[in-house]
């Protein structure tokens, strides 16, 4: 909850939002996406199919075991420092890391390991899955000596953004208003074209861009610990990998999609994230960026459909099962072309396989 909704843990975010707005005016959709998006996690498991959504690594081992030994193979290239740490954002349940770290121990490397989660009830999950691994609120209280093997899947999109509108008068940012019984989008009266980059300041009436600040201090922090004490990161999530305009706000729920201006709180919201931004951000504080790449290439180039087939030979009763996990994963039509995997790493860091 942020400092300004206030309320109880009882009252509904719709209850404290509708004050809020009738007190204040309308907040922006910064603020009803971030405060939306620490309700939902701050007390459920979303994941399964008994949840609202399913990530990569719980439709299949293959893509934690892939992502550990991408891992291995550009720490033994860089070097084999052994104080080497192994950071997850947003871990979800573990299942990841618990995979990744499999893989990894083959090869010797065996991390020490950090999760940065604000999930209380995933943290209990997560724990089950790795004991033994650290848990922080952010990235600052992650140790400052040694390399970082950082990996982020399907977590940056659910950091909030904003949406800046051009109207005839020139930018506003988008807000959330509430009328006639509903939360809906309005175009605030604050003049915002000194937030516009300005190759789209002449952009048309009517014309959306999104930007996403958390995502962005992410990213500068991580590229700044990637310089300063080595290492690589992956960061994995749906989104484009060039600029683009438009909302691509949408809701989450019981895997199936909703009005993200319906019951604040009570499903989960992204947006796309702009891996072309975060690359500019990484670059600007001296960090190598790898390349951005499609989930479906990256996991075929590191080998799934080799894996595919040995995990086949050894259970062949779950051929079928390994073919579906292997096609939702890599295929064009479901997340192979949807998805991005973006590479960061140290400057004296060697390149990584896959881009």
């Amino acid at each position: 909850m942020g400092a300004g909704s206030g309320g109880s843990r009882e009252e509904t975010l719709t209850t404290i939002f509708q004050r809020v707005i009738a007190n204040f005016g309308p907040i922006t959709l910064q603020h009803y996406m971030g405060e939306s998006n620490a309700r939902y996690y701050a007390g459920k498991d979303p994941l399964g199919s008994g949840g609202d959504f399913i990530t990569a690594p719980e439709i299949s081992q293959m893509f934690g075991e892939l992502i550990g030994l991408w891992l291995a193979d550009i720490w033994i290239r860089a070097g084999r420092d052994e104080a080497v740490h192994y950071v997850e954002l947003g871990p979800g349940r573990g299942t990841l890391a618990k995979d990744a770290l499999r893989a990894m121990k083959r090869y010797g490397l065996e991390p020490r390991v950090h999760f940065v989660e604000s999930s209380t009830t995933l943290k209990d999950l997560q724990i089950a899955a790795v004991p033994g691994a650290q848990l922080h609120a952010d990235l600052s209280t992650v140790p400052m000596d040694g390399p970082l093997l950082v990996v982020g899947n399907e977590f940056l999109d659910a950091l909030a953004v904003r949406q800046l509108v051009r109207m005839a008068d020139g930018w506003r940012e988008r807000l959330v208003d509430f009328q006639d019984g509903r939360f809906l989008p309005v175009a605030g009266t604050k003049p915002m074209d000194a937030a516009v980059p300005a190759e789209w300041k002449d952009s048309p009436e009517g014309t959306l861009i999104e930007t996403c600040p958390g995502a962005a201090a992410v990213v500068y922090e991580l590229a700044g610990r990637l310089v300063d004490q080595g290492g690589a990161a992956l960061l994995i999530d749906y989104g484009h990998d060039h600029f683009r305009t438009g909302s691509t706000l949408q809701a989450l729920r019981a895997h199936t999609r909703v009005d993200p201006f319906v019951a604040p709180g009570e499903a989960d919201l992204t947006c796309h994230v702009d891996f072309a931004a975060l690359a500019k951000v990484a670059l600007s504080h001296d960090c190598r960026h790898l390349g951005t790449v499609t989930q479906g290439r990256f996991l075929r180039d590191l080998g799934i459909e080799a894996r595919a087939q040995a995990l086949a030979k050894v259970a062949p009763q779950h051929t079928k099962a390994l073919h579906a996990a292997k096609e939702r994963l890599i295929e064009e039509g479901q997340m192979g072309a949807l998805f991005k995997v973006m590479g960061l790493a140290s400057p004296n860091w060697p390149d990584g396989a896959g881009f």
